[in-house]
């Protein structure tokens, strides 16, 4: 991995938030790529619930400041960034205080989803890129992780397919265990066919499930990982029809060397 650039886009990421499978690879995985000389970049939202004090967390003005519409509504976005101890290794964090000041990640404390994650995962998409854009950095590999970063490979091919600095990129999605019941917003379709994306072209969306957001995601990758070793029949049973390289389960203890195998002979060759 020595030299390659792979840019880490998560829904959740360990310190800032508790361990589960997605915070925890989505450390471990660009950890390991940083061992082997690459160069890496996280991003990841800046929830309510993340304490920014404890974590020395501080806004970057020259990276802050622009307005991404979503739905037709301008939201401003602000760029967090922190260093993970000991690793030295930095992280971006997205935020907007009406996307994310809410001190919860995805649902209430009744657990019911947040009715506006649908526009909330458009904006952490179109967030990264255009934060991507301002820092003029190329990545070879783009791997996604989490529901909430669901809908940048589609952002990636579609609304920025014009975009130079992603025109070698290839992307990468984990595919772990169910994450959440039920769907998001029924709208999430016509939000994005705002963004003069078809709905045709995320016809699985009309049910914004899991598993429907995961097949988009994989659908505008390169490549896919399976991250869990208890996937949903559904997306199992997609993703053994898929004609792209897809890397099996591998207990945690073996992931290093597979991915880094899978990086540099499938999606990199």
């Amino acid at each position: 991995m020595n030299g390659k650039k792979i840019l880490f886009v998560s829904s959740e990421l360990v310190p800032y938030l508790p361990e589960n499978e997605v915070s925890l690879m989505s450390y471990e995985a660009p950890r390991m790529v940083n061992s082997k000389g690459g160069q890496i970049r996280i991003f990841m939202p800046r929830y309510g619930n993340i304490n920014e004090r404890r974590h020395q967390l501080h806004e970057v003005i020259r990276l802050s400041g622009m307005n991404l519409v979503i739905n037709d509504m301008d939201m401003p976005l602000i760029i967090k960034v922190a260093s993970i101890p000991k690793e030295r290794i930095q992280v971006y964090f997205i935020d907007n205080e009406e996307y994310f000041k809410r001190k919860a990640t995805f649902a209430d404390s009744d657990g019911n989803l947040f009715p506006d994650n649908d526009e909330r995962a458009i904006f952490f998409a179109k967030g990264v890129v255009e934060t991507v854009k301002k820092l003029n950095w190329s990545p070879d590999i783009i791997h996604v992780h989490g529901w909430m970063a669901s809908l940048l490979p589609l952002y990636l091919r579609e609304y920025y397919a014009d975009e130079p600095l992603f025109a070698d990129s290839k992307i990468v999605t984990s595919v772990y265990g169910r994450s959440f019941e039920g769907s998001l917003n029924p709208e999430l379709g016509a939000k994005i066919a705002f963004d003069n994306i078809s709905e045709a072209q995320v016809e699985s969306l009309k049910t914004p499930s899991y598993n429907n957001l995961l097949k988009v995601a994989m659908d505008y990758s390169d490549a896919v990982i399976l991250a869990a070793e208890d996937i949903p029949q559904d997306l199992g049973d997609y993703i053994a029809k898929l004609d792209k390289p897809v890397l099996p389960y591998v207990p945690f203890q073996e992931f290093e060397e597979a991915y880094t195998n899978f990086y540099n002979t499938e999606v990199l060759k």
